[in-house]
């Protein structure tokens, strides 16, 4: 009998460290308040965690811009915390992916420092992408029409005359990764963390590392393209063949999770051949409106692009970069109490598909996005870059609600005001207000964790689509069958014995912004 490696159908909950848990009481989430809330972890039923960067960083852009790829930013802790999470993870039956950020560094780390000082041509400028301006008067102009992420030019000069790329905010230098110093320090990176006993590395702008060595312009086409001279360069997957090399040469089935937008199918696949990246993100569910075809369209793309590989699909509904999913599903002018109904029925649709889910902290809480935050709170670069002209992702990002009436909820002691503000009205929303309420959606999150876990080695890895109504979807795994009714009429369910539903049934017949799962034969 062949065994799966873990990370094929996992549920891998994502850990946004500065917002988690305060254990030193400075109003920002460590890894010492992670290891003091693994045990909630273990009984929501996840097999994994995702820790966003806790690296030395001057948190610019909330971490992702990394001073130092070795070592825990004294915010969060130091090694020996590291380690000691480590092993705590292990010994709650869990798995440990880490953030790892290769598509640029902080400015202030000592390669960056290192190549401001010095003059144009040299190795230390090599690192990085270095240009002169475009030809005219003291090439005042950019080298190209490349913009930033985060609103303006992704290009920022420098006194002597050369400007450097950021695809993201100015503090975000991006490495030039045709430099085998480059290559030859990431791989070393990545043993470190290996040795210290990580499961895995989820990668940050994974497609971007290689950019087209004439950098042309996009000449109008969207900045936000995944191919062409920016992203899905030809080379970035040798890359990716060494990353593997490093990876396997390690027990345990350690793993490397690329976040990676492509135009389609066939170029996504080229990600997940055997001997490069183990999984990718596939981000359209998240995207996806609340529409039974819509859902549908995305599954069946998904599918489609993962099965000329092999590998699994990976399937997400919020992320610290998006906004929540029960804020996106909620209905203006509906009776409220739309948006919960619809994220447990998103629910069961994740955790029903075959592959792995990636759950965002707090979506188990049921947590809303936060849109009202202070001006003078909010933290994120999208923010500051356009002015206030855009939210960014601050409103994701807030703190959990542990416990009690009043903030910081317990996210750390009383009277220590974490980082974001926290709304009043979350006191019902806390872990322990709901740990005791059978209808929270803390209890049904748990449910479905524990009840997929009991069927998952049942269940194969493909799916059989039924024939259901315009409003709805239905499919089938296995013994089990997935019923989902975007819709605002009940529909009739397919045959099958009901073993979890988001909302009571009317005989044979599905709420609408409902789903249930069915127990049937073969």
């Amino acid at each position: 009998m062949t065994v799966s490696p873990w990370w094929r159908d996992a549920v891998v909950y994502e850990v946004y460290v500065r917002s988690f848990a305060d254990g030193n009481g400075d109003g920002e989430g460590d890894l010492r308040g992670v290891r003091s809330r693994l045990g909630h972890l273990r009984d929501l039923g996840v097999d994994a965690l995702w820790l966003t960067p806790f690296y030395p960083s001057p948190l610019a852009d909330g971490g992702y811009d990394v001073a130092d790829y070795r070592g825990v930013d004294p915010r969060f802790g130091t090694l020996d915390d590291f380690d000691a999470l480590v092993a705590d993870v292990h010994a709650h039956g869990l798995r440990l992916i880490i953030d790892i950020v290769p598509n640029h560094t902080s400015d202030r780390h000592p390669w960056f420092r290192e190549a401001v000082g010095a003059p144009p041509g040299s190795p230390a400028r090599d690192r990085y992408i270095f240009r002169r301006g475009r030809p005219g008067p003291d090439g005042e102009d950019p080298p190209n029409d490349w913009p930033s992420a985060f609103g303006g030019p992704a290009w920022t000069r420098l006194p002597d005359g050369e400007w450097y790329l950021h695809l993201f905010a100015t503090e975000q230098p991006d490495l030039n990764w045709r430099d085998p110093t480059v290559r030859s320090e990431f791989e070393d990176i990545l043993r470190f963390w290996l040795d210290r006993g990580v499961d895995g590395f989820r990668i940050d702008v994974a497609a971007g590392l290689v950019k087209d060595a004439s950098f042309r312009d996009l000449a109008g086409r969207d900045h936000r393209v995944v191919s062409g001279p920016i992203y899905s360069r030809p080379e970035v997957h040798e890359i990716y063949r060494r990353w593997r090399r490093v990876l396997d040469g390690y027990g345990g089935d350690r793993m490397a999770i690329g976040e990676v937008w492509t135009d389609g199918p066939e170029e996504l696949a080229r990600y997940l051949r055997p001997d490069e990246l183990h999984q990718v993100f596939q981000f359209d569910l998240q995207l996806a409106p609340w529409s039974a075809s819509a859902f549908r369209e995305v599954v069946l793309a998904a599918l489609a692009a993962v099965a000329p590989t092999g590998a699994a699909p990976t399937w997400v509904l919020s992320s610290h970069d998006s906004v929540r999913h029960r804020t996106r599903y909620e209905r203006p002018l509906s009776m409220p109490g739309v948006g919960t109904a619809r994220a447990k029925a998103a629910l069961l649709l994740l955790l029903a598909l075959p592959g792995s889910a990636y759950l965002y902290q707090g979506e188990e809480l049921g947590l809303p996005e936060v849109t009202d935050l202070p001006d003078g709170a909010r933290q994120d670069p999208i923010w500051k870059r356009s002015r206030g002209g855009l939210p960014g992702r601050d409103g994701c990002r807030v703190p959990l609600p542990w416990s009690g009436t009043e903030e910081p909820f317990g996210f750390g002691p009383p009277g220590v005001r974490p980082w974001l503000p926290m709304p009043a009205g979350w006191a019902s929303l806390t872990v322990e207000a709901q740990a005791s309420d059978p209808s929270s959606m803390l209890a049904f999150y748990r449910e479905a964790l524990a009840m997929r876990r009991t069927l998952r080695g049942d269940l194969p890895e493909d799916l059989t689509w039924l024939d259901a109504p315009e409003t709805a979807l239905f499919f089938r795994r296995g013994p089990l069958t997935l019923a989902l009714n975007c819709g605002d009429h009940p529909v009739r369910l397919p045959p099958g014995r009901p073993l979890l539903t988001t909302a009571p049934l009317y005989g044979d017949l599905l709420p609408g912004d409902a789903a249930a799962w069915l127990r049937t034969r073969g």
